[in-house]
């Protein structure tokens, strides 16, 4: 029997206090090499699509990528299949959507099957939060760029796991408003939209950049001293958030995948190699962190199935205590 969890399975089974440790845990066991977690194609998808609304057929609608990853001793391995549609947006569907596909580690039988979405973005938001949580000094002044789904996880893992005070969030379109006002209900925290990214940024103690942009979504002149930033959006060598200035002022560059993080187009244009960016793990090894308050830090992430993993499993096995979502026979 296959347990099928929907998206509010997998929200009433999952809280983001109780799943902070979990990925703090397998970044733990990542860094040690504790964990199998083989490349992850990505590739184009929808070219050839007609329709009287297909516009060019020529052009890809989105990105389909597989992630896979098993951390040792654990009941199951997973795997993650995403798609990345960037006009979803216009359509008033998700930009990213994501389904989990669990198996049992000793026997190789199907074991369940989730919808991914949220498990996607609670993992990610988990890196904000644990990274602020680790790297950032004193209560947090959030500057948000980017006001979509992830920017809302980040600004919950981040309330989840430090003393949030603030939040401003800045977006090139009016989402930034209706996301702050989002926020301020939801967090109870002063939350507001603000017109500039110079505004977003100013006094804030971490940045997080959440966004699918192609060029710096700030400036790195605008930072001050001591600020953690957090960048979540690219992953692929087209994408960029992050100037050559950011980097420059950086004391330490962490990411959660050094080797994928080398090739993402923040550290490309920026010259950053594979040698100047420490694992994300080293921090919760309390072997890597933040030396003085004035220290500008850099996390960046391009996401790692191994944390989906960790995730699936811990949703699994909430909803498996509790009875939730439909077994089914394959």
């Amino acid at each position: 029997m296959v347990r099928v969890l929907s998206d509010s399975d997998v929200a009433e089974c999952l809280d983001l206090g109780d799943l902070l440790p979990v990925v703090r845990e397998a970044f733990v066991k990542q860094g040690r090499g504790e964990v199998e977690r083989p490349e992850r194609p990505h590739f184009p998808v929808g070219v050839g699509l007609g329709g009287a609304d297909a516009g060019d057929s020529s052009e890809p609608k989105g990105t389909g990528l597989v992630m896979a990853a098993y951390l040792h001793g654990a009941r199951f391995y997973a795997t993650k299949l995403v798609g990345v549609h960037e006009e979803n947006a216009e359509r008033d569907l998700p930009t990213v959507n994501a389904q989990v596909a669990l198996t049992e580690a000793e026997t190789g039988l199907p074991a369940g099957y989730l919808a991914g979405t949220r498990i996607t973005n609670a993992r990610t938001g988990c890196i904000g939060g644990l990274a602020a949580r680790e790297l950032a000094a004193g209560p947090v002044t959030l500057g948000l760029l980017g006001a979509g789904t992830q920017a809302r996880w980040q600004a919950r893992a981040i309330a989840a796991a430090t003393d949030l005070e603030s939040v401003r969030v800045y977006s090139p379109s009016d989402s930034k408003r209706e996301c702050a006002d989002d926020l301020r209900e939801e967090l109870g925290v002063e939350t507001e939209a603000v017109e500039s990214p110079e505004e977003a940024v100013a006094d804030a103690n971490v940045v997080v950049t959440a966004t699918t942009a192609t060029a710096p979504v700030f400036s790195g002149a605008d930072l001050n001293p001591g600020t953690l930033v957090v960048a979540v959006g690219a992953y692929t060598a087209e994408m960029r958030e992050l100037d050559a200035e950011t980097f420059e002022r950086a004391s330490r560059i962490f990411a959660d995948v050094p080797e994928e993080v080398a090739e993402i187009g923040d550290a490309l244009e920026a010259g950053i190699e594979e040698s100047d960016l420490t694992a994300l793990s080293e921090v919760f090894e309390d072997r890597a962190g933040q030396e003085s308050d004035d220290e500008i830090i850099v996390v960046e992430s391009v996401g790692t199935a191994v944390l989906d993993a960790a995730t699936g499993e811990y949703v699994f096995e909430e909803a498996e205590k509790r009875g939730i979502g439909e077994e089914v026979e394959l």
